[in-house]
């Protein structure tokens, strides 16, 4: 029997996209051709994750944080896009608290024979595989669990982690030394130090003889200024996706937040302190298969709010870390990453 031709679509942000990676490398281990179907701010991750042959993208008016206003001709456009690709599966991969089914009925109109994805509403005709996820799954298990279902299965040798493929070398950035990095931006600032407790957090590392790299985005280098100050390295504004990628797995932890770069972390398999506000469930969002610590009062008040600013005065779920406790975090995950660098 020929393989299929398979679509996994995951059209939120680029750490939703690098979850997603397991359930990719199980679905390409299965299909002729796998494409991904990703928005635009997943796009770059979608060309760092094994096993995608071709990366679609769409602009989807029910996702994201700004979502793109309805468009007849976009949705058209896409339509004509998937006909074209003569997918013969798809598996949609959404959080616990989205919907399949636009998506669902997209991919039924654009003939794809067969569609599969976890949901909670009763999806009709639009799916032929209805999946229901564990309770308190990690996102990535979950993801990979309706892989499974669907049929795919993880090649031999794979664990199962977040993965992406071999980074660029770096240390033209970074020097050759040992080195912490420390990324303070979050897309969304209930997940992230204030920029002065980021700067304080910097300085106690430094002083206590680590060298520290800060990371950020273009948009992100008067933050990463600040924080780096004269007393680390400052990289703000100046990687791309795969030189980040490069630059988390020379250092010996990473102290991130929630974002995108804690599961890039995760996925070139460095150790991670993670500022954690619990406005998300630490069961489903945690760093996924390395070790880690969680910094960050989980029982706040802004538990389970989905808050996108802190709802609390003083942020104190986070701007409450100690540099004794970031330190004490750093401290042991690096010892983990001497056991990782030995076993190399």
């Amino acid at each position: 029997m020929s393989r299929p031709r398979t679509l996994v679509v995951r059209l939120d942000s680029a750490g939703d996209v690098l979850l997603s990676g397991p359930a990719v490398r199980a679905v390409a281990a299965g299909s002729s051709h796998t494409a991904l179907l990703c928005g635009p701010l997943g796009v770059n991750a979608a060309h760092l994750l094994p096993g995608v042959d071709e990366v679609l993208v769409h602009d989807a008016p029910w996702v994201g944080l700004e979502p793109a206003p309805v468009s007849y001709e976009a949705t058209q456009e896409l339509l004509e896009r998937l006909r074209a690709g003569r997918y013969d599966r798809a598996l949609i991969l959404v959080s616990h608290h989205q919907s399949p089914l636009p998506i669902a009925l997209l991919l039924k109109l654009a003939g794809v024979g067969w569609t599969a994805a976890d949901c909670e509403d009763y999806p009709g005709a639009l799916l032929d595989l209805r999946h229901r996820r564990k309770p308190r799954r990690h996102e990535a298990r979950a993801a990979l669990e309706l892989a499974l279902d669907a049929g795919y299965a993880l090649p031999p040798g794979d664990d199962g982690s977040l993965r992406v493929s071999a980074p660029p070398g770096t240390a033209h950035l970074t020097g050759p030394e040992p080195y912490v990095v420390l990324h303070p931006g979050a897309a969304v600032p209930a997940r992230a130090w204030t920029a002065e407790r980021a700067a304080e957090a910097a300085a106690a590392l430094s002083d206590a003889g680590h060298r520290v790299v800060v990371t950020g985005g273009r948009a992100e280098k008067d933050l990463t200024a600040q924080v780096a100050a004269d007393h680390a390295l400052d990289l703000g504004g100046m990687t791309s996706l795969p030189q980040l990628a490069g630059v988390l797995a020379g250092a010996r932890v990473a102290v991130v937040g929630n974002t995108g770069p804690g599961h890039l972390a995760a996925a070139v398999g460095t150790p991670v302190a993670c500022l954690f506000a619990p406005v998300v469930p630490a069961e489903r969002w945690r760093p996924y298969n390395v070790p880690h610590v969680l910094l960050g009062d989980q029982r706040a008040p802004c538990a389970g709010s989905r808050a996108r600013k802190c709802p609390v005065a003083g942020h104190p779920c986070l701007d409450g870390v100690g540099n004794a406790e970031v330190l004490a975090a750093v401290a042991a995950l690096g010892a983990t990453d001497k056991e990782r660098g030995a076993r190399r």
